[in-house]
């Protein structure tokens, strides 16, 4: 059986972190049948993250991107098979691509990711408007940024469209924010802490419009010049970039007919409704065994920890997907980590260690005196902490939380006795 028992052929379709993560983690784990991952696009595996950031601003080079050495593949017997869409499954065991060809598996992981959301209006196909999602789009970006000088106006305030603010900011180019909600971040942070980035982007002379309705992108017929609000006023534009969020691509889920529903629908171990079909990333909406409910997250941590957790459970291993959620973000001088169930957050109780207003701060979310979630800002070496707490799940004070004079090793301890 050579330490893989009967499975004698795996496919992965999605060449991204959870996909490349899965390949690695099987090599480590001893199996030594069958890889075969299927990609769309033409490059191996990168990370997504420095897209916005450091890659963006031309700081990261191409090689800092790859999640493995390009030639790890091919040592390691893994068919990486790029530019290949599978557009069918069969969970009795096979795969087709998009030629024709077709694969047999005894186990198939599906890592297919997200795609940008497109928005429904007018102008959306000219020259000079990008999503942020691949590449080959932050390549593009990057040439047109890079020399500073271009007005740039970003559609949406979410974590992308932020980080490409100030990215395009820093390179010297004018930047714009349109905003359909009253404050950016808000959604995922709550007004006091979105007012903390939007405050550091308008500092930085990012201009930010909120509580406004975007009706079209306007153009020369071929090239995008600026974008139309409701009220009938143009924002000059160079370059529009559209960042109102992603969608799971599940269409490959469905056709297969598994059970779906923000996601693919998967249990702690991130199997499918298929017992040989497994999910991972970006498209997991996986049982929580801390929490007991459903979690779907886009970010990278989920899919390294996702790509993981899948491949040792198709080996047989008992394992559950119950990493505590984790994701960054660099914006101009601040730098945030955040942990934790984001879900869980709403209505909570917040207490915060520091004072906001001064952009160093620790901010943590309770219910039932119990800590679900916490954010540290410019303040660095705590976020395993902070993960450690909520892992913990027992109540802490709040006036403890607020004490910088009481580590958070020894509210850990006591959370978990």
């Amino acid at each position: 059986m050579n330490g893989r028992g009967t499975i004698a052929d795996i496919v992965i379709v999605g060449a991204a972190l959870a996909g490349a993560t899965a390949a690695r983690t099987l090599r480590d784990e001893g199996y030594d049948g069958r890889i075969r991952l299927f990609g769309t696009e033409p490059h191996a595996p990168y990370l997504r993250p420095p897209l916005s950031k450091d890659y963006l601003a031309g700081s990261d080079d191409r090689a800092s991107l790859d999640v493995l050495d390009p030639a790890w593949y091919a040592e390691h017997d893994v068919d990486l098979h790029l530019g290949t869409r599978i557009v069918d499954l069969d969970p009795a065991g096979e795969v087709t691509a998009e030629d024709g060809a077709r694969f047999r598996f005894d186990r198939a992981l599906l890592a297919t990711g997200s795609v940008a959301r497109r928005l429904p209006i007018p102008g959306v196909d000219l020259d000079g408007v990008v999503s942020l999602r691949t590449l080959d789009e932050s390549d593009r970006l990057r040439e047109e940024l890079r020399g500073g000088g271009r007005r740039l106006v970003l559609i949406g305030s979410g974590w992308i469209g932020m980080e490409v603010a100030a990215t395009a900011r820093t390179l010297g180019n004018d930047v714009a924010i349109l905003e359909r909600d009253p404050i950016p971040l808000a959604a995922a942070l709550g007004d006091e802490f979105g007012r903390v980035f939007a405050r550091r982007h308008a500092d930085h002379g990012v201009r930010i419009r909120t509580s406004i309705a975007v009706e079209a992108i306007v153009g020369d017929g071929r090239r995008a010049t600026g974008v139309r609000l409701a009220t009938g006023t143009v924002v000059p534009a160079d370059l529009v970039v559209v960042g109102v969020g992603a969608m799971p691509r599940i269409e490959l889920a469905e056709r297969a007919g598994l059970d779906t529903g923000d996601g693919v629908l998967v249990d702690a171990a991130l199997r499918t409704s298929a017992p040989n079909v497994f999910a991972a990333g970006d498209i997991a909406n996986a049982v929580h065994p801390r929490i007991g409910r459903r979690l779907r997250s886009e970010h990278w941590a989920n899919a390294i920890d996702g790509g993981t957790t899948a491949a040792r459970a198709m080996l047989g291993q008992a394992v559950a997907h119950d990493a505590i959620p984790y994701f960054y973000t660099d914006q101009f001088d601040l730098g945030m980590e955040y942990a934790g169930f984001a879900p869980l957050t709403r209505d909570a109780q917040v207490v915060t260690r520091g004072d906001p207003a001064s952009g160093e701060f620790i901010a943590f979310w309770q219910r039932g005196g119990r800590v679900v979630a916490g954010m540290n800002v410019n303040v660095w070496d705590v976020n395993d902490d902070i993960k450690e707490l909520v892992a913990a799940g027992g109540p802490v004070s709040p006036d403890a939380l607020r004490d910088p004079d009481i580590p958070l090793r020894m509210l850990e301890r006591a959370a978990a006795s």
